[in-house]
């Protein structure tokens, strides 16, 4: 059978084809094409899976549309946020940039003008140092009690210029005084007389000689004072050894270092018994600074990287207590406290006092605002667009500490105390107040956001020294009493042995205890190793004449009776412990 017609049987097709056809439009539109039933079938089969197969190209083409558009989008909000990112470390750098050229180049100083920009404009309203133009000074201080060395002057010629006749004495003299100070090195000549029995009872032998004076070091050529200024010189005054030696040596008094490390090493075992009686008292009581510095300690220690340790002081209202130690853990504290129930610690935020504060429910963190305020202040330098915000800050952390003074200015539970008291809190109240709400801003930048939530971390300890009389609100007193070591850190490195580390925990905690009473403290440590030497090399029996609150008071009074530059704190009409 042969089958002629179209293909798909559209009869739109076929009406669209005939008008074609009849315009002479298409070609061959006149011609004929006869095919089998069975070929036409298979040619409308073949278009019609064609139409088909297009048809699910342009929706898989859509859907890949579809998909490229939306994985699009994502890499858009990807790259926006990856942006952001690098903008905020960007940002992050600079500011890293401007802390470290603050720290080489800037004004050391935590002023609110030592910020980035705001020292010139201040410059013309600060007062300058020293005495004031018509401030009532002090006068000149007395100096009754060094010696005098008298010198005569006489006029030559004693005669009259004109005639040559001899000037006679008038009673009296006019005096004047120059201070004078002579360091010099000298040999002690010791010569010990002999006797000769004039009895013949035959007790004593053919020869008797006085005993020889005791020595410091047996065998030593070194009297006390050399030591006591060596121990000094570096403990107390942080110059390093070789500038001392070098020092000797121009006084005429050559010391090898050799030398000078044997008679430390030899030396130290005296102090130990001291160092100990220290930590007693220093338990007893109440209140306490805690801070820690690196120390080098320049040897290899089996599983410990690198020569870093760390030097902490623990002081307290009589006891200044130092520990060298080759971490920075908790385990410090909790050794240097082992026994004690509760207290108050003053420190700043560093996770080992909070670690030992969570273990031991009774000792209680006095957080520092100095180190909160700080915050704000790097902040303002790190990045400038903050700046006026993070000043805001200080202005309003400066009112605490004016406050916290006026309420130390009155006498304790007093009406005006608890008058100042509220005061204080109203403030506390309005910086947590103000806190809250700078939070709960979401365009507030995100350095920002870190300090305020760090605040907020650290309110219930920022808050503890209101509750207390006697507590400072920061821990200045911790950083003052590490200053000697910093300042020794800088000009020696450290030490070279453990040895020789435990020696300048030893001696910073002897000599800056001395310091807080207002001992002299080179009376002090002459008078101590004197009493060793008399021992037999050893430490004194007893030590109540050596420590501050056990000696008398006449005892006392002699070893203050030389001026001391540092003036006691247990002295000052505020009773805090800083």
């Amino acid at each position: 059978m042969r089958y002629c017609g179209r293909m798909d049987g559209s009869p739109a097709e076929d009406r669209t084809r005939n008008a074609a056809r009849a315009s002479g439009s298409i070609p061959y539109a006149g011609e004929t094409v006869t095919l089998s039933r069975q070929d036409h079938i298979q040619l409308v089969w073949d278009a019609q899976y064609w139409k088909s197969r297009h048809g699910g190209a342009l929706q898989r083409i859509e859907q890949l549309e579809i998909r490229h558009r939306r994985e699009l989008h994502r890499q858009d909000q990807r790259a926006a946020r990856r942006e952001e990112a690098l903008l905020r470390d960007v940002e992050h750098a600079r500011g890293r940039i401007r802390d470290l050229e603050r720290r080489l180049f800037a004004r050391k100083s935590e002023r609110r003008w030592a910020v980035e920009d705001n020292f010139a404009a201040t410059r013309e309203t600060l007062q300058a140092r020293g005495q004031r133009r018509g401030a009532r000074g002090h006068g000149r201080r007395s100096v009754d009690t060094l010696c005098i060395r008298e010198e005569i002057v006489e006029l030559a010629p004693s005669c009259c210029p004109a005639c040559g006749h001899a000037l006679e004495d008038f009673p009296g003299t006019e005096d004047s005084e120059v201070l004078e100070v002579e360091v010099k090195a000298y040999r002690r000549l010791i010569r010990r007389k002999r006797y000769r029995p004039g009895c013949a009872c035959g007790t004593l032998p053919g020869i008797v000689t006085a005993p020889a004076p005791r020595r410091l070091i047996e065998r030593g050529k070194f009297g006390i004072s050399v030591w006591v200024d060596a121990l000094l010189d570096k403990f107390l005054y942080g110059r390093a050894s070789y500038r001392w030696m070098q020092a000797m040596a121009d006084r005429g008094l050559p010391v090898s270092a050799g030398s000078l490390s044997g008679g430390l090493q030899a030396i130290a075992p005296l102090f130990e018994p001291l160092y100990q009686a220290l930590l007693p008292r220093l338990r007893a009581e109440p209140h306490w600074h805690a801070d820690e510095t690196r120390w080098e300690v320049f040897v290899d220690k089996e599983g410990k990287a690198g020569h870093r340790w760390y030097l902490w002081v623990f002081q307290s209202r009589s006891v200044a207590y130092y520990v060298l130690d080759a971490s920075r853990s908790s385990a410090v504290p909790a050794t240097v406290f082992e026994g004690v129930a509760g207290g108050l610690i003053s420190c700043d935020r560093h996770s080992a006092y909070k670690k030992y504060a969570r273990l031991h429910p009774g000792m209680v963190l006095s957080f520092c605002w100095a180190h909160q305020r700080r915050d704000f202040l790097n902040l303002a330098n790190d990045h400038p667009p903050l700046k006026e915000w993070a000043l805001g800050w200080v202005d309003q952390i400066g009112e605490l500490f004016d406050l916290y003074e006026h309420r130390c200015a009155v006498e304790a539970h007093s009406a005006a105390y608890r008058g100042q008291d509220r005061k204080l809190h109203a403030v506390l109240r309005r910086l947590a107040r103000n806190r809250t709400l700078a939070l709960k801003d979401p365009a507030l930048a995100a350095p920002a956001v870190k300090v305020l939530e760090s605040m907020e971390r650290h309110w219930r300890g920022l808050t503890e020294f209101a509750k207390h009389s006697t507590v400072p609100p920061d821990n200045n007193a911790a950083e003052r009493a590490l200053r000697p070591a910093v300042v020794g850190r800088k000009n020696f490195y450290g030490s070279g042995s453990e040895w020789s580390g435990e020696l300048a925990a030893m001696m910073f905690s002897v000599l800056m205890t001395m310091k807080r009473w207002q001992i002299n403290p080179r009376t002090w440590l002459s008078e101590y190793l004197h009493a060793c030497a008399a021992a037999g090399n050893c430490a004194p029996t007893s030590l109540r004449d050596y420590l501050p609150w056990t000696m008398d008071e006449v005892h006392l009074a002699h070893l203050r009776c030389t001026p001391c530059e540092n003036a006691p704190l247990l002295q000052r009409r505020r009773a805090d412990t800083s």
